[in-house]
């Protein structure tokens, strides 16, 4: 019997203090504040330790609960054509969203030329090396073998999201195909599930702390004046996500059937956490378990998450345009027609292919920099100083890109269920998010 999200008893209203995102808030403030008036303190190994240690505490159980949920979200489907009906729809849905966001960027750039009468210091052509060199190895073909794990433990031990879904996605086959005889081990998967969300559950708590460190830590390093002229970049890299969201993931959700500022609001402890770490890795867990809590199938739910944490970055797609066209405007170059063409195509390839690796999004940038003019490479250093102030609407973007993509395959799929849909989202019932339980 296919797997269900109760909900819980409504609970007494707790003062605005103990909120948990109300907490992450103050702590985000605060953070920013002690990094702007205080770096030697902000920067301290112990402040930085904060944010990095609760990343970490977060990553720990990426893994485990992907297994758990892929697993039991595929051995309670009926067919393995089921399974490949969801990956070929998620697929296709990653690749068009994927293509209006780096279209969106290029358009965007061309309008407002952020690069124009750029006043800023001659890139460092040292300080991006290591990113190009990073590009320059990436092949496709390493992307596609390092999918698959060298042992069973490798992808788990080293946190890899797709080897990690690659052996759970077979796993969850192999007990399908089984049927009933692994009864047995698919109730002791789901009852993992539960106890890994209780771990999850114990970890969130410590959000406020891990946001305040994180923000410290980046505000304190970098500092107000490393913006400098960099400022109408950001504002127009902010501004174009939040245009990419209100307007494309917004059509789209209406297209579900709810708002998408009500989306928004659902998971805004989500959205600050990631705020907070500059990681959506961080909000991964608990956004598998929003997703499938507001009415999205659990096969859905674990094959389209985890895949768009790899398949589905509109954030990053922005960026990428947005920022090519930038340094080519900077350094004094025109990019024709046919040069932002090649930037959407080599973007969305590149895009892929820098999945898990250290500053992906650099590298990302570097690749495709080096495809459609290797003289923009030594640009990045431009870009380098403000990085850590666009990632996070990167990973803001992309987790918001992650939970609309998962309602519309399960919306095109016919496993949106309707009810819980308007009931979480409509915000006609002020219940709490559920626990993930079997029906008996």
């Amino acid at each position: 019997m296919d797997q269900a999200v109760t909900p819980l008893p409504v609970k007494e209203k707790l003062p605005f203090y103990r909120v948990l995102y109300v907490q992450v808030l103050f702590a985000i403030v605060i953070g920013g504040l002690l990094g702007w008036l205080s770096p030697t303190i902000a920067t301290n190994d112990w402040v930085k330790a904060m944010g990095d240690g609760f990343i970490k505490l977060i990553k720990m159980v990426i893994a485990p609960i992907i297994f758990c949920t892929v697993v039991s979200g595929i051995a309670h489907v009926q067919g393995a054509k089921t399974v490949g009906r969801i990956g070929m729809k998620a697929l296709i849905y990653f690749e068009v969203v994927s293509t209006f966001s780096l279209i969106i960027g290029v358009i965007v750039a061309n309008v407002l030329h952020p690069g124009a009468n750029f006043g800023g210091k001659a890139p460092d052509a040292a300080s991006v090396a290591q990113f190009a060199k990073a590009a320059h190895e990436m092949k496709s073909v390493d992307f596609f073998l390092n999918i698959i794990p060298d042992s069973v433990v490798g992808g788990f031990a080293r946190g890899d999201i797709l080897q990690v879904l690659l052996f759970s996605i077979l796993f969850g086959l192999a007990l399908m195909a089984l049927g009933e005889r692994t009864k047995g081990l698919r109730s002791m998967i789901d009852e993992l599930a539960q106890g890994v969300f209780g771990v999850i559950g114990i970890v969130m708590k410590a959000a406020p702390v891990g946001a305040f460190g994180a923000m410290a830590y980046t505000v304190g390093k970098y500092g107000p004046q490393a913006l400098g002229n960099l400022l109408g970049l950001i504002a127009t890299f902010y501004l174009t996500s939040a245009l990419f969201v209100i307007v494309v993931l917004g059509i789209i959700a209406r297209i579900i059937g709810f708002n998408i500022f009500k989306f928004l609001g659902y998971i805004k402890e989500e959205l600050l956490i990631v705020l907070g770490t500059s990681s959506s890795e961080s909000a991964l867990p608990n956004l598998m378990r929003k997703m499938e809590a507001m009415g999205c199938s659990k096969p859905v739910v674990g094959l389209v998450v985890p895949t768009g944490y790899s398949f589905n970055l509109d954030g990053t797609n922005i960026y990428m345009s947005l920022a090519t066209i930038f340094i080519a405007q900077a350094l004094g170059f025109h990019l024709g027609l046919r040069e932002q063409l090649a930037i959407i195509l080599v973007a969305m390839l590149t895009s892929k292919g820098a999945s898990g690796v250290s500053g992906a999004g650099f590298v990302t940038l570097a690749a495709t920099l080096s495809v459609v003019n290797p003289a923009l490479v030594p640009g990045m250093a431009i870009v380098l100083g403000i990085d850590k102030f666009m990632s996070e609407c990167r990973a803001l973007t992309n987790i918001t890109g992650n939970g609309i993509a998962c309602a519309f395959v399960s919306w095109w799929e016919g496993e949106l269920d309707r009810h819980k849909l308007h009931l979480i989202i409509g915000g006609r019932e002020n219940a709490a998010i559920a626990e993930p339980v079997a029906e008996p």
